[in-house]
């Protein structure tokens, strides 16, 4: 097999784009799908999959066919790290509300790079970034999400 595959760095990549895709399309199967011009719930995410696994074909092809890098050892560390932060988001949500839960996924998740460097610069950034969500999902798309939640009587 190893000779067949060129680039394993692309190529790997591809098989997880078109994995994320095809569970993407197969979760998304049953939506509504609608028109261009009145989009249902299905069109947005198998439009997404659609594309990801296009992107992900692209990228086994050209892990067949190009020399490329090899795969480096997995960093478990930031993986975990990320992973954790993602889940007590999802967790912190409504419970204590969309501005805590994305504090503690940036600040979180933050410390996964090797290049970062606790600086008030950062959490300047992520109180900015804190205010664009709350602007576009809760302000802007209406989404029903507690800016505090009900640990603090939202």
């Amino acid at each position: 097999m190893s000779s067949v595959i060129k680039g394993p760095k692309d190529f790997w990549k591809g098989v997880a784009y078109l994995s994320f895709g095809a569970i993407a399309y197969w979760i998304a199967r049953d939506y509504s799908f609608g028109s261009a011009s009145r989009m249902g719930a299905g069109y947005f995410p198998t439009m997404l999959s659609g594309l990801l696994m296009l992107l992900g074909l692209l990228a086994v092809l050209r892990g067949v066919t190009r020399p490329g890098v090899p795969l480096g050892a997995f960093a478990w560390k930031p993986a975990l790290v990320i992973t954790a932060s993602t889940l007590a988001f999802g967790v912190l949500l409504t419970r204590a509300g969309l501005i805590v839960a994305l504090l503690v996924l940036i600040m979180g998740s933050a410390p996964a790079s090797s290049r970062f460097r606790f600086e008030w610069q950062v959490v300047f950034m992520a109180l900015g970034l804190i205010v664009f969500c709350v602007l576009v999902f809760v302000t802007g798309l209406g989404l029903p999400m507690p800016l505090l939640g009900s640990w603090f009587g939202g």
